[in-house]
C-alpha cells in the first residue's frame, strides 16, 4: 500500500536542542573561561554516555539550558574532565553547547523561558492537587500494580499489542481526566482574559495547550521517571527507552471549531504516551502505519503494519517516536488527548536501524537472501565443476 502523502516531523513550535554525540569540541578556548579550566582542543566528547557517572546537581543553575541539559551532557565528558569541579564543567558544557546550538535558537529558548515564566507568576491553578505527583488519585489499580512488579510479564499482562510496537492498556482514573480536562479549560479562559498569547504545542495543532507552560512540568517530568520510563525500558531498549531524561506534555483539542484531524507523521520523539481524556465524540482514529528511520519513512506500507486504533477516555496508547500515525476526522463532539513525548537529550548517534525501522528490516532480511542464494549457486556451480 502507497502513502497518501509525505510523513510529516511533528516538532515543538520552540526550537529544541541539536544532537550533541560524538561531536569534536571547539578548536579554540573562547575569551572569557576561568583560569584553570582544563584545555578543550584536544579532547573530544564520549560517544556512549558513562553511566556509571552520576552528575552533579544543576537544578539551581539559571540560563539558556535545562538543568537536565547539563546533567545528560556531563555523563558524555572526557573521563579525565569527570573529576573536576562543578564551575569548570559547567562552562566546559556551556561551551560546548553554544558551539552546537545555534545562537538563534538558543534566543527563541530564552523567549520561551521569559513565556513561561510569566504564565507561572500569574496564573492561579483550579485543581493545586494536579500539581504534585499522587499515584493513587491518577493511576488505575490495575496500572500501579504492574509498575510496582516491574517486570515484563506484569506490564504485558495490562497490555494489548494489536501490531508489534504499539501496546494499549487502561491507565487513568476518571476522576484525574475530569480534573485535567477542567484545569486545561481554567487556562484556556485566563488566557483568554488576561490577552495573552498562548503557545500551541507543536506546527501542527492549532489547538490545545502545553502543559508545562502553567506549572505542570516537575510532576509530568516524575509521570514519565516513575511511570513510563520502567515501561518503555523493557519495550524499546532499542530506542534508549532506559535513558529518557525530558519531555514535551500537551494536551490536543479535536472537534467542531477545533482541529478536525491530523496529518501523517511522526513525533519529535523516542517514545509517545497518548491518552484520551474525553470527552463525548464519535471518530477520531489513530492509523498506525509502521515504524521507519528518517531514510525510509515516505516507504510504503506493509498490510502487517496497518492499524486502526479507537480512543476511549482513560485507555493509553504507548508506541516509538518514529511509529508513523496519524487521526482520522473527529466526525462529532469532542475529543481532548494528553500527549507525553518522551525524549533523551543526549541522543546515541546511530547508523544502524535495522533493529526498529521496518524498512530497514525488511531490506536486511532481502539481503540475507540475496547472499545465502548467491552461496548456494556457488556451492552448485563448484560441485559441478568438481563432478566434471
Amino acid at each position: 500500500m502507497a502513502l497518501d502523502g509525505p510523513a510529516e516531523r511533528r516538532d515543538e513550535a520552540q526550537a529544541a536542542m541539536g544532537n550533541g554525540n560524538g561531536v569534536a569540541p571547539p578548536p579554540l578556548r573562547p575569551a572569557g573561561r576561568p583560569s584553570g579550566a582544563p584545555a578543550f582542543a584536544d579532547r573530544r566528547l564520549r560517544l556512549n554516555p558513562n553511566m556509571e557517572h552520576k552528575p552533579q546537581d544543576y537544578s539551581d543553575v539559571r540560563g539558556e539550558y535545562a538543568p537536565a541539559v547539563y546533567s545528560a551532557l556531563e555523563r558524555h565528558l572526557p573521563p579525565s574532565v569527570l573529576d573536576a569541579n562543578r564551575e569548570i564543567k559547567l562552562q566546559l558544557m556551556r561551551e560546548v553547547l553554544g558551539h552546537y546550538w545555534p545562537h538563534g535558537e538558543r534566543n527563541k529558548v530564552q523567549r520561551h523561558r521569559e513565556y513561561r515564566q510569566r504564565i507561572l507568576n500569574h496564573y492561579k491553578p483550579l485543581h493545586k492537587e494536579l500539581y504534585k505527583m499522587r499515584p493513587s488519585l491518577f493511576f488505575l489499580p490495575t496500572f500501579l500494580e504492574a509498575i510496582r512488579t516491574n517486570t515484563e510479564e506484569s506490564f504485558r499482562s495490562i497490555m494489548t499489542e494489536p501490531v508489534p510496537g504499539v501496546y494499549s492498556f487502561a491507565m487513568l482514573q476518571p476522576n484525574f481526566c475530569e480534573m485535567l480536562l477542567q484545569e486545561v479549560e481554567n487556562f484556556e479562559k485566563w488566557v483568554h482574559t488576561m490577552k495573552f498569547k498562548i503557545m500551541r504545542p507543536n506546527t501542527m495543532n492549532k489547538y490545545g495547550a502545553v502543559l508545562d507552560d502553567f506549572g505542570l512540568e516537575v510532576m509530568l517530568n516524575q509521570f514519565m521517571e516513575q511511570f513510563i520510563a520502567p515501561m518503555s525500558t523493557v519495550l524499546y531498549p532499542e530506542v534508549g527507552g532506559g535513558t529518557l531524561d525530558t519531555h514535551h506534555a500537551f494536551v490536543v483539542e479535536y472537534g467542531k471549531d477545533r482541529d478536525v484531524e491530523l496529518g501523517f507523521h511522526v513525533d519529535d520523539s523516542e517514545v509517545t504516551l497518548n491518552v484520551c481524556l474525553g470527552k463525548q465524540f464519535s471518530g477520531g482514529e489513530l492509523y498506525f502505519r509502521g515504524i521507519r528511520c528518517e531514510n525510509h519513512v515516505n516507504s510504503e506500507t506493509q498490510h502487517e503494519e496497518m492499524l486502526d486504533y479507537s480512543h476511549a477516555p482513560g485507555r493509553a496508547v504507548l508506541h516509538r517516536g518514529r511509529h508513523r500515525h496519524g487521526a482520522r476526522p473527529t466526525s462529532s463532539g469532542l475529543r481532548i488527548n494528553l500527549l507525553l513525548w518522551c525524549r533523551r537529550e543526549m541522543k546515541k548517534y546511530q547508523k544502524d536501524f535495522s533493529g526498529w525501522c521496518g524498512e530497514c528490516k525488511r531490506e536486511k532480511k532481502e539481503r540475507q537472501i540475496h547472499a545465502v542464494k548467491a552461496t548456494k549457486l556457488a556451492f552448485l556451480r563448484g560441485a559441478g565443476g568438481a563432478t566434471i
